[in-house]
């Protein structure tokens, strides 16, 4: 097998068996869409229930240092906050040339269990203007509000926003319109 300088890295939303398997789907539709000439890679993420943030960002930054090759990420749900938490408050070795973020939760409220998952206030000045950042959401999400998508679109109003008029929080399954972006760089 030759070599692929295309390197796709995708997180996973939520943090149980259930929520990697069901997104196993996405990536199998990332994966037939892309063909041969990327790599996609998806590592299972363990949760650490004792740090807010589950392990992630540590987590990210372990698989993000595996890679060797053009870094694109991608992220649904909880694994594309915490990739953009990732981009917004650490060092990035790795410079990714561009981020696709599926199902976005933008965190909020008091509860202490959402402190881990919420961005700084000032994440959006933290991410590099030249890095493309893409933003996909379905109008009919059950489980991340599409209102969610608006308040990033006023936080990063140069990114990419994509609605879809339907897919729910998984998209359909149907991930044409990232694969498309993909293809565009």
């Amino acid at each position: 097998m030759s070599w692929i300088n295309k390197q796709v890295l995708f997180i996973q939303g939520g943090g149980s068996q259930e929520d990697y398997e069901a997104d196993k789907h996405l990536v199998a539709s990332l994966k037939a869409l892309l063909g041969d000439a990327y790599r996609v890679h998806y590592p299972r993420l363990a949760t650490d229930e004792s740090v807010p943030d589950l392990g992630r960002i540590k987590q990210i930054g372990h698989q993000i240092s595996r890679i060797e090759g053009e870094l694109i990420l991608v992220g649904h749900s909880l694994g594309a906050s915490m990739l953009l938490k990732y981009v917004s408050e650490s060092e990035v070795k790795i410079k990714p040339i561009a981020i696709f973020l599926m199902a976005t939760p933008f965190w909020s409220g008091d509860e202490d269990w959402k402190e881990g998952f919420k961005l700084a206030d000032n994440f959006a000045d933290k991410v590099a203007r030249e890095l493309p950042v893409f933003f996909y959401h379905s109008q009919d999400d059950d489980e991340v509000p599409f209102a969610h998508l608006a308040l990033y679109r006023q936080k990063m109003p140069w990114a990419t926003f994509r609605e879809l008029p339907s897919g729910g929080h998984q998209l359909g399954n149907d991930l044409t319109r990232v694969a498309n972006d993909i293809k565009s760089l």
